[in-house]
C-alpha cells in the first residue's frame, strides 16, 4: 500500500525550487527583520547627532584657548568661530592659525553654533548647539548641547 504523503520520484520537479508562496513568505520575513532593524538605528542616529555637537564645541573650546595663547584674547563675537580658520582682518596680532582642521560649519542639525561673549557663569565664552529644534531650550533630541555644561 502507498502512502498518501510520499512524493512519487516522477512527479518530483528536478530544479527543486521554491513555490511562489515560500518566496513571498521569505520576502515578508526579511522586510519585518530590515524594518526594525531601521527603527533602531534612527534612534541611534539622533544620540550619535548629540554626540557630535559635543564634540565639535570641545574642539571650538581648545582651539579658542589655543587663539587666545596667540592673540592674548578671543575673537569677537563679529569674527566669530571663522577666526580660528582664517586670520582676521584686524585684531589678531600673533595669530599662529588655522586652529581648526576644517572650516567652523554648520551643527549636525544644519544650523550654526552660537559663539558669544563673556559666557556664562563669569566664563571667558559660551558655544552652544540650539539642537533639533534649533530653538533655545528643548528637551530630548531638542535639548540645547552648549560648552558650560558637561
Amino acid at each position: 500500500m502507498k502512502s498518501i504523503w510520499k512524493i512519487d520520484e516522477d512527479k518530483r520537479d528536478p530544479e527543486g525550487g521554491w513555490t511562489f508562496i515560500e518566496t513571498i513568505i521569505v520576502i515578508g520575513i526579511v522586510l519585518i527583520l530590515t524594518s526594525s532593524v531601521g527603527f533602531m538605528a534612527f534612534r541611534y542616529l539622533d544620540k550619535a547627532k548629540t554626540v557630535t555637537a559635543k564634540n565639535d564645541i570641545e574642539n571650538f573650546s581648545l582651539a579658542l584657548s589655543s587663539y587666545y595663547l596667540d592673540c592674548r584674547k578671543f575673537p569677537t563675537v563679529d569674527q566669530g568661530l571663522m577666526a580660528l580658520w582664517e586670520k582676521p582682518a584686524s585684531d589678531a596680532d600673533g595669530w599662529d592659525g588655522p586652529y581648526v582642521n576644517k572650516t567652523p560649519g554648520k551643527d549636525p542639525w544644519g544650523n550654526g553654533y552660537d559663539y558669544f561673549l563673556p559666557g556664562p557663569a563669569g566664563l571667558p565664552f559660551g558655544i552652544r548647539s540650539f539642537g533639533a529644534d534649533g530653538m533655545e531650550g528643548g528637551g530630548g533630541n531638542d535639548r540645547d548641547v552648549n560648552s558650560w555644561e558637561g
